[in-house]
C-alpha cells in the first residue's frame, strides 16, 4: 500500500520547503553564473591554443570570451529572476484572462477565487493557453507575482471539482515557492541549451576551416617549452569540450529531479485546500488518458506542468532510464496516494 501524505505533515513541510526553495534559488543563480563563466574561460583556453604558433606563442591573452559570457550569464540570470514567468507565458502564446466571456472561463475565475481564499494567497493572474490538450502550470517568483495558466482543453474536459483540484495543485506550488525555483530552472535549462549549441557550432565551423583546437593542441604541446603547462591547458580543453557536450543533458536531468520531488507534496497540499483528494485523482486520470502532446508548451517548461506535456502514451512505456528522464512521478503512484487519503 502506498502511504498518503498527512495534512499535518503538509503544514509542517510548507514553511521548511519555502525556505529550502529560497535557498536553492539563490544557489541556482550562483551556480548558473559560475557554469557559464567556466564555459566562457574554457573557450578562451581553446582559442588560445588554436591561435598559438611556434614563434610567437599564445596570441590570445585577454579572456574576452570568459568575461563576455559571464556578463551575459549575469544578465540572463537577472532576466530569469525578474521576467522568467513572462518569457514562459509568452512562449506558450498564452492570453491573460481579465474578463471572463464564456461559462468555462467564468468557472475558472470562480474556482481560482475560492482556492485563493482557501490557501490564504493573493489571487494569481489567469492565462489561457490555446491548446486542446488538457494541462496547467503555475509560474512567478513569489505569491504576489504568481500566474496560473490552463489550456483550453483543460477547461472543456474537467468538471468543476476536478478543475478546482487542478487549480489547488498549482496554488500549492505557488505557496511553496516551487514556482520561483522552477521558473529559474526553466529559463536556465533553455539558456544552457542555446549556449552549448552556439559554442558547438563554433567548434564545428572552426574544424571545417582547418583551425581546430584539437589540431593545435598537439602542436603546441610539442613546440612550446614548458610542456607541463601546455599539457594542463590540453586537459582543460578536453574537460571543457566534454562539459559542452553533456551540459544540456545534465541540466535537464537536474530539472527533472527537482520537479519529481515537488509533485507529491503539491498533490497533498491541493487535497488539503479542497478537502477532496478524489477530485484531483479523477482529474489526473483524465489528464493521463490524453495521448496528444501539449504542443504550445516547450520542453524547457515541462517540469512546470501538472502532467508532462509530452505524449502520455510514451510516458507510460518508460522504464528505469525513462523514469530518470521523467519530469513527473508515475501517474499511477500519484493517483494511488490521493485515493489513500480517502
Amino acid at each position: 500500500m502506498i502511504p498518503a501524505v498527512s495534512s499535518g505533515r503538509v503544514r509542517r513541510d510548507l514553511f521548511s520547503q519555502q525556505e529550502e526553495n529560497r535557498r536553492k534559488s539563490s544557489w541556482l543563480l550562483i551556480g548558473f553564473i559560475g557554469f557559464f563563466a567556466w564555459l566562457g574561460f574554457g573557450g578562451d583556453v581553446a582559442l588560445m591554443l588554436s591561435t598559438a604558433d611556434a614563434t610567437n606563442g599564445y596570441q590570445h591573452r585577454v579572456p574576452v570570451i570568459g568575461i563576455g559570457i559571464t556578463l551575459v550569464a549575469a544578465g540572463v540570470a537577472w532576466s530569469a529572476w525578474r521576467n522568467g514567468d513572462r518569457q514562459i507565458l509568452w512562449s506558450t502564446r498564452a492570453m491573460e484572462l481579465i474578463n471572463a466571456v464564456t461559462p468555462e472561463q467564468q468557472r475558472l475565475a470562480n474556482v481560482v477565487d475560492e482556492m485563493s481564499i482557501a490557501s490564504g494567497l493573493p489571487r494569481p493572474k489567469l492565462w489561457i493557453v490555446p491548446d486542446d490538450d488538457p494541462n496547467a502550470f503555475a509560474t512567478g517568483r513569489d505569491p504576489a507575482h504568481a500566474s496560473i495558466a490552463v489550456t483550453e482543453g483543460l477547461l472543456t474536459r474537467l468538471d468543476r471539482d476536478e478543475l478546482q483540484a487542478v487549480v489547488a495543485h498549482e496554488m500549492a506550488h505557488v505557496a511553496r515557492y516551487d514556482t520561483r525555483l522552477m521558473t529559474l530552472v526553466a529559463a536556465m535549462v533553455g539558456a544552457i541549451a542555446l549556449l552549448s549549441d552556439g559554442l558547438g557550432r563554433f567548434l564545428w565551423h572552426s574544424g571545417r576551416s582547418g583551425n581546430t583546437v584539437a589540431r593545435s593542441m598537439g602542436g603546441v604541446a610539442a613546440r612550446r617549452s614548458g610542456g607541463r603547462n601546455a599539457g594542463v591547458a590540453v586537459v582543460l580543453v578536453v574537460v571543457w569540450v566534454l562539459t559542452l557536450l553533456i551540459a544540456p543533458l545534465v541540466s535537464r536531468l537536474v530539472a527533472m529531479a527537482i520537479s519529481r520531488k515537488r509533485e507529491f507534496l503539491a498533490d497533498a497540499t491541493a487535497a488539503q485546500y479542497t478537502r477532496n483528494p478524489g477530485a484531483l485523482a479523477s482529474a489526473l486520470a483524465k489528464l493521463d488518458d490524453a495521448s496528444a502532446p501539449t504542443h504550445r508548451i516547450g520542453r524547457a517548461a515541462t517540469h512546470l506542468c501538472i502532467v508532462d506535456p509530452g505524449d502520455q502514451r510514451v510516458q507510460r512505456l518508460r522504464g528505469a532510464l525513462g523514469n530518470l528522464m521523467a519530469s513527473h512521478p508515475p501517474m499511477a503512484e500519484r493517483i494511488a496516494r490521493l485515493q489513500a487519503m480517502g
